[in-house]
């Protein structure tokens, strides 16, 4: 009866780990921490220890859960930061605009991007000019007015008008999909570290699981009183405590837990080598717009000739008052309640210049 028990609990905690043993047994790969843990628990077992089976079993699957969290809350973290897609995409087919997944747009079909809206597909624009913020690209606040045929990137925002843009590559293929995909896989960039721990676990672990048998069968030559089970127990005990999890385990999670919290604080690292770079930094050189800076405008003095400045300032606004420009958005709160009930009319773009009203 304990051991139906403790069976399906020995089950339920370690099915996992016991599938990768299995899968990795199949590739003739005996020596990981999965097949030692496998060998150590089914040895407790066959020699009805089966409260020890289970409760190893147990608290390396905790330990394997908490890794699993870990790595899992670091990769929300980065794709938090960079994922800025839109969900979905106003795409023109046969003269009517609908709303559809960007994976479902083919290459050369027209979307439409509304004043405010992100692109959500590289492309080029098919408008004759339009005005973009490409900050989540580029990190410049200063808005970049495009022409057609001109590149445009997902994670752009239109500012002042409807843009119509043909696409040119599909949403896995996007600049900002393939960045996100990079970062996201930055652990594939092992740090010196990591390549030692690998290196070591491959001639570590042989020599656990041969120390191990010897644990079990030397006593045999020169202990009277041997026992089998006596020793077998103490060769399966010594397999738990020198399993190599700690070294194998702990070092890629710590890499990739600091990559994960560096993407909280809006820092990206592009592998865990770079981590090890940076204890050697003793300069940074970095952006100021946008970084150092908030990256948004301010009237900083007004100069006039002929005119009032207050009165310059209220005419400014109102006109400024129809544009979403950055810029226009800075006259408009210099001007605050100054500007009043004044409105311009007539207000036409000028693409690359401004705007004029009356």
């Amino acid at each position: 009866f304990n051991l139906v028990i403790f069976g399906v609990a020995y089950l339920l905690a370690g099915y996992n780990v016991l599938g990768l043993a299995w899968r990795k047994a199949k590739r003739l790969d005996f020596f990981n921490e999965f097949f030692l843990m496998s060998v150590a628990t089914i040895g407790a077992f066959s020699i009805g220890a089966y409260s020890e089976g289970v409760a190893v079993m147990v608290f390396y699957s905790i330990g394997e859960w908490f890794q699993d969290a870990a790595v899992d809350n670091a990769k929300k973290s980065i794709k938090a930061l960079l994922d800025v897609r839109p969900d979905e995409v106003t795409v023109i087919r046969d003269g009517k605009t609908s709303v559809v997944d960007p994976k479902e747009v083919k290459i050369d079909e027209l979307i439409q991007v509304k004043a405010g809206e992100k692109v959500a597909l590289d492309g080029e624009l098919y408008t004759d000019v339009a005005t973009f913020n490409t900050a989540a690209l580029t990190g410049e606040s200063k808005p970049d007015t495009m022409r057609k045929g001109e590149r445009v990137l997902a994670g752009m925002i239109n500012l002042d008008k409807v843009s119509e843009i043909q696409v040119k590559a599909l949403f896995k293929d996007s600049k900002l999909s393939k960045i996100l995909e990079m970062v996201q896989d930055a652990t594939a960039r092992k740090s010196q570290t990591q390549l030692f721990i690998s290196r070591f676990a491959k001639i570590y672990t042989p020599i656990v699981f041969a120390l191990a048998l010897l644990v079990c069968f030397a006593p045999y030559l020169f202990v009277h009183d041997y026992s089998f089970h006596q020793w077998f127990y103490r060769a399966l005990v010594f397999l738990v405590i020198s399993c190599p999890c700690a070294l194998v385990v702990s070092i890629p999670l710590g890499y990739f837990g600091g990559i994960g919290l560096a993407s909280r604080n809006g820092i990206l690292f592009k592998g865990s080598n770079f981590l090890d770079v940076m204890t050697q930094i003793d300069t940074v050189i970095m952006d100021k717009t946008g970084t150092l800076t908030k990256g948004v405008f301010k009237v900083q003095e007004v100069v006039v000739d002929g005119i009032g400045t207050d009165e310059l300032i209220r005419l400014a606004a109102a006109i400024e008052k129809n544009s979403t420009h950055p810029i226009a958005k800075a006259v408009v709160e210099h001007a605050g309640d100054a500007l009043g009930d004044m409105k311009a009319e007539n207000v036409e773009e000028i693409a690359g210049h401004g705007l004029k009203g009356t």
